[in-house]
């Protein structure tokens, strides 16, 4: 969530984190504000809204021009979405400035201490506290990286922090705990944000700045340290994207152009992954592969998107390797006492990498001596970086919320996990996982066919648009399926959206079937496991009696269902277990051309962030 920027050097600070924090707009927010260094003094502005709402304030009343500043998107927590609430928060006498991702547990109580001490706090939120222990610290030693090291300190929580002082007008100086902080490395000039897509159009070189450590920037370079002061080592890289990959392309949104990226993220995820012999080699997978043999279970645990990309991981999990899977929701898993040990192989999925629910799940299960893989699409990120292992799914920037290309990646990921799994533990021979590897190749060029012939789906999209309601079934991995189905018209359309196990309508659900209801089917391959369709069939057939408006999605050649289906979306035939890569397309599409089409903001749905870095 919120997104950080920060700046110094020799350009207009005004001017580069406000261009900064345009492209950290997908990570959600509701207010949005800077500040600048200059003339021995600090000027900011911010206002509740979007961006679009400070650029007018900027332009109406500007700002001091100067080369240092910071800048901050908000996604309310403590407080409402107001002027007063928005970063940057100020000390009393307007010295320092202070942004802020995540929570601080124990403002509480620091407020009530800075209030006896004499201080004047105007706003509802924990991140005012920081900016007057910051001027406090400060004022007994003149560093305002010490001071920042000592108000770390004295916090309870997740949380980057970003600060200047009028004192040290080219300084910049950033901490983070839990949440994510990273440096960008220029000619004279140097960054701090929280995702590298807001410094990508300047420098491509980038530190990772590791947990409990802080950051002080200058033009001419950079000091690292731990909470404790002490010299820290940092990790470089180049990020290997540039700024047009994060633009739109000439789609009318992000989730377009996203949704239309899928061939080429699938492909990309599995380049690397296989030898001249048809071998796998998952180099990031760094546990041993004797360690990998003595597993004896599996649990998934994820959330959202992600979550349903791990139900489908069970079922490939369990057929190709015999162990016992769990899924898990990540917010759940520690708080029921999961039974895991040193034999329990946890795979985390995660897009951004720093989704705080699945984190504090792997630190949890890491406590309990089990190994963790994650999968995740953000290089250098604190998931995989607190992780036993990681596989990376190369899908590239994903900037609308609600997440596509990144959901299918996650699933090629998971099947390389599961056939990984398959050959380390002698489950599967190497024809059979070649065999299946040739098929998952194949896959790209599947997802392309599937966008290929979407028009009658955005028909059928704007047809339904002032509907409340479409429920999605389906059986085996068409049920997780038919869970995101409903997901992303919940998230894109506000509408009332449920997926159910087709199985299951009998048992409650069918009740809701109306007259006229749109619900949307997922029909196995017959070709596959021929008594998964017969059962669906039958469901179609008890939908359809029912009045309701049923949208049948089959593979070609599939004839028996064409009675049943008042409106049939055709995807290529497919290997079970793998057609959850080309039967989630439709309904991606379908989500966003009705979302679009009841004049809704498809990149940045309301209420929801990117990355949500809070529990």
């Amino acid at each position: 969530m919120c997104g950080i920027v920060g700046y110094v050097g020799v350009q207009s600070a005004q001017d580069v984190v406000v261009a900064g924090l345009k492209r950290l707009e997908y990570r959600g927010y509701d207010s949005a504000g800077v500040a600048v260094l200059a003339d021995g003094g600090l000027a900011s502005a911010r206002k509740a809204g979007k961006l679009l709402n400070l650029e007018k304030e900027l332009k109406d009343r500007p700002l001091a021009a100067g080369n240092t500043g910071i800048g901050h998107t908000r996604w309310a927590t403590h407080g409402g979405p107001t002027d007063a609430n928005a970063h940057p928060h100020l000390d009393n006498a307007g010295r320092v400035a202070v942004v802020h991702n995540g929570i601080i547990e124990n403002f509480a109580a620091l407020r009530e201490e800075l209030a006896v001490r004499g201080h004047d706090l105007t706003s509802e939120t924990d991140t005012e506290v920081v900016a007057h222990l910051l001027a406090e610290a400060y004022s007994s030693g003149g560093d305002l990286a010490e001071a920042m090291r000592q108000v770390c300190r004295q916090l309870e929580g997740a949380f980057t922090l970003v600060a200047v002082h009028a004192d040290e007008p080219d300084a910049v100086v950033g901490a983070r705990r839990n949440s994510p902080l990273v440096v960008g490395v220029g000619d004279g000039e140097m960054f701090l944000a929280s995702d590298v897509a807001a410094f990508i159009a300047h420098t491509r070189d980038a530190i990772e700045l590791g947990q409990d450590q802080v950051v002080e920037l200058r033009r001419d370079g950079f000091t690292v340290t731990g909470f404790d002061g002490r010299p820290a080592d940092v990790r470089e890289y180049h990020v290997d994207w540039d700024a047009s990959a994060a633009e739109k392309g000439g789609y009318a949104s992000f989730m377009l152009k996203e949704i239309a990226d899928q061939p080429k993220a699938v492909a990309d995820t599995l380049l690397g992954r296989v030898d001249g012999s048809g071998t796998l080699h998952l180099d990031e997978v760094r546990i041993p592969q004797g360690v990998l043999r003595e597993v004896d279970k599996v649990v998934v645990i994820a959330c959202g998107t992600a979550f349903h990309a791990g139900m489908i991981a069970k079922y490939a999990i369990e057929h190709w390797t015999r162990l016992p899977c769990e899924t898990e929701l990540a917010s759940e898993f520690r708080y029921r006492d999961p039974i895991l040990d040193q034999r329990t192989l946890v795979v985390a999925i995660s897009q951004s990498g720093e989704t705080m629910d699945t984190l504090m799940a792997v630190r949890h299960a890491r406590e309990q001596g089990a190994k963790v893989l994650a999968i995740c699409n953000t290089n250098g990120s604190t998931i995989p970086r607190e992780s036993d292992a990681v596989l990376y799914t190369h899908a590239g920037p994903e900037v609308a919320v609600a997440s596509t290309k990144a959901f299918l990646t996650q699933l090629v990921a998971c099947y390389l996990v599961a056939l990984y799994l398959g050959q380390v533990r002698g489950t599967k021979w190497g024809d059979e996982i070649r065999t299946v590897v040739r098929q998952l190749s194949e896959m790209s060029g599947a997802v392309e066919r599937v966008l290929g012939t979407m028009e009658p789906v955005r028909e059928l999209a704007r047809s339904l648009a002032a509907h409340d309601t479409v429920l999605f079934v389906g059986r085996h991995v068409g049920y997780p399926v038919a869970m995101e189905g409903a997901l992303k018209l919940k998230e894109l359309a506000y509408m009332h959206a449920e997926g159910f196990a087709a199985g299951e309508l009998k048992h409650g659900p069918i009740a809701l079937i109306e007259e006229g209801l749109p619900v949307v089917v997922i029909v196995p391959s017959p070709r596959g496991r021929s008594v998964l369709h017969d059962k669906i069939v039958s469901n179609i057939q008890e939908i359809r009696a029912r009045g309701a408006r049923t949208v049948v999605i089959a593979e070609e050649g599939d004839e028996e269902v064409v009675p049943y289906a008042d409106h049939l979306i055709r995807i290529p035939a497919t290997p079970t277990l793998l057609q959850p890569l080309v039967a989630t397309v439709p309904l991606q599409v379908f989500a966003c051309e009705l979302a679009t089409a009841r004049g809704n903001e498809v990149d940045q749905p309301r209420n929801l962030a990117k990355s949500v870095t809070v529990e």
